[in-house]
């Protein structure tokens, strides 16, 4: 080990950038679909090694010094996120005509623009580098930092945070309802790049036993909150349909399709219950699943009023207009409604957080001038962003936390009012990426937020996956990605949280500074015996 160390410590030009390239690819193998706990136990030593032998010239400046380490974190960023995120073209292609040219620039540039916070992040913990335990500390700290960062810089975009690589199972996510996604990031990077120090010897025992502890306690926790009893369901209870339509992304765009969607979604819910089951009191289906404009078609609302049965409620996705006032378009929304069995509207909340280029476009007016549009919007100028998140409250009284698409991917989206509802509502539409990783790694970043929050998470998919999700995240019941159907089941009750969200934050800035602490500790030993 320490021979193959010092080969990838002497890696210069090519060679270099390609290692580190693949390393971060090569982490992408444990996230889903794939799941290989394994792999960043490859990739985050090779990262280690490369960044002891990325020194730079001691006469230059702090930023010229810094280069080497910046340009290897950017190389194994790019490989990571080329790996994770390459899916995103096939949105592009579902308007090839209008949208393929741009292909390149989401499954290339995007990558590319992503692996600067990497690049950064390299760079900082060099700053911090040392020669033993105290450099694996330095990196994990500034992985937390630039991970927390990307959660919201430019509107934010945390997909694939290195933490869920260490939390592939409900028995390792429960570490995340003590410290939080952040500080799972950090532990992570801990554990994963400990087998660095196998090359190099020096805080070999005391690295290795704190990695050992660590994966003890993650797994540890994990077994024994699993094993306690699981929270009774909300009285009364209340079953839930899930409706997974199975529609083609293309026929939403026409307009000779649109009133079969529909009724395809109506034959669901109205479909018969398993032998002995209760019929649904609330059914569900995906984001955008109503393809027209509901409060304009009255017809659609009668419908839904024949199908629903005496107190059945439909929760739906669908785009809802808003007057603007005198000569202003009108401004269009991506929302959930929630409708009764005479076919009223009584409850709805719109998009908070939208999707850059996808839902709208940032700097509008000089992008729509070049003749761009939003990929997803179905009309001009694209989606308004809520001001706020409105919870929807149902009849009976059970409310529910609305979170719509990529919504679920921010721990910080969801505030202290969803605690007191009685679940997450997470509907979503990823026809748009086919049968690709990024339906299941979108799956599993929506089902830590059960375990965050201690809430159990109602998620309806078009095209998959589905499921109800309990308190703890485990999976209920659901429908796998590519299968039309619907399922019926007990809403899950809600689970008490070790620690609240704020805790989990403090715990998580607690373990921040400690891993600095400890980093600039060792670095200011490594100095004294340079010196």
């Amino acid at each position: 080990m320490e021979w193959l160390a010092g080969r990838i410590m002497l890696l210069s030009g090519a060679r270099r950038a390609l290692v580190a390239f693949t390393a971060g690819l090569t982490a992408v193998f444990a996230l889903p679909p794939f799941g290989i706990f394994a792999a960043p136990f490859l990739s985050f030593p090779v990262l280690v090694w490369l960044i002891d032998g990325a020194s730079g010239n001691p006469d230059h400046g702090v930023v010229r010094r810094s280069f080497p380490a910046f340009f290897i974190g950017w190389c194994f960023g790019f490989g990571y996120f080329l790996g994770g995120l390459w899916w995103l073209g096939n949105a592009l292609l579902v308007e090839a005509d209008e949208f393929g040219w741009a292909v390149p620039l989401a499954v290339i540039g995007l990558p590319a623009f992503l692996a600067f916070f990497y690049a950064f992040t390299v760079a900082f913990a060099r700053l911090l580098w040392s020669d033993g335990i105290g450099r694996i500390a330095a990196l994990a700290f500034a992985f937390g930092l630039f991970e927390w960062l990307r959660s919201f810089v430019l509107t934010g975009f945390p997909w694939n945070a290195i933490g869920y690589a260490a939390m592939p199972a409900p028995v390792m996510m429960q570490s995340a309802a003590v410290i939080g996604l952040a500080g799972v990031n950090m532990l992570a990077v801990f554990v994963f790049a400990a087998p660095a120090l196998i090359g190099t010897r020096k805080g070999l025992r005391t690295g290795f036993s704190m990695a050992v502890l660590l994966v003890a306690a993650h797994f540890g926790y994990g077994f024994h909150r699993l094993a306690q009893p699981l929270p009774p369901p909300a009285d009364p209870a209340v079953t839930v349909r899930l409706v997974q339509p199975l529609i083609d992304q293309s026929k939403k765009f026409d307009d000779s399709e649109r009133w079969t969607i529909f009724e395809d979604h109506l034959t669901l819910t109205q479909a018969p219950v398993e032998s002995g089951g209760k019929r649904p009191d609330i059914v569900v289906w995906p984001e955008t699943s109503i393809p027209f404009l509901l409060t304009e078609n009255p017809d659609a609302l009668l419908r839904i009023s024949e199908v629903l049965q005496d107190g059945q409620i439909l929760i739906a996705g669908a785009v809802r207009a808003e007057d603007a006032g005198a000569g202003q378009p009108p401004r269009y929304y991506n929302s959930i409604y929630v409708i009764d069995d005479r076919g009223q509207i009584v409850g709805a909340s719109d998009k908070v957080h939208l999707v850059p280029f996808g839902e709208y476009l940032p700097l509008e007016g000089l992008l729509s001038a070049a003749g761009l549009n939003a990929i997803a919007a179905a009309m001009p100028g694209g989606f308004s962003a809520a001001a706020t998140r409105s919870v929807l409250t149902l009849p009976g009284g059970k409310t529910l936390y609305p979170l719509i698409c990529y919504e679920a991917i921010f721990p910080r989206e969801i505030g202290n009012d969803a605690l007191p509802t009685n679940a997450l509502l997470n509907i979503t539409n990823d026809a748009w990426f086919g049968n690709t990783p990024g339906p299941y790694q979108h799956f599993l970043q929506a089902q830590l937020r059960s375990v965050e929050t201690g809430l159990p998470l109602i998620r309806a998919a078009n095209t998959g996956v589905s499921a109800v999700v309990d308190a703890r995240g485990e999976v209920v019941t659901g429908l796998p990605f590519g299968v039309k159907g619907y399922v019926d089941t007990i809403l899950p009750g809600k689970s008490a949280l070790p620690m609240s969200p704020q805790e989990q934050e403090r715990n998580g800035m607690l373990l921040a500074g400690l891993l600095l602490a400890l980093a600039i500790i060792s670095r200011g030993s490594f100095i004294f015996r340079e010196n």
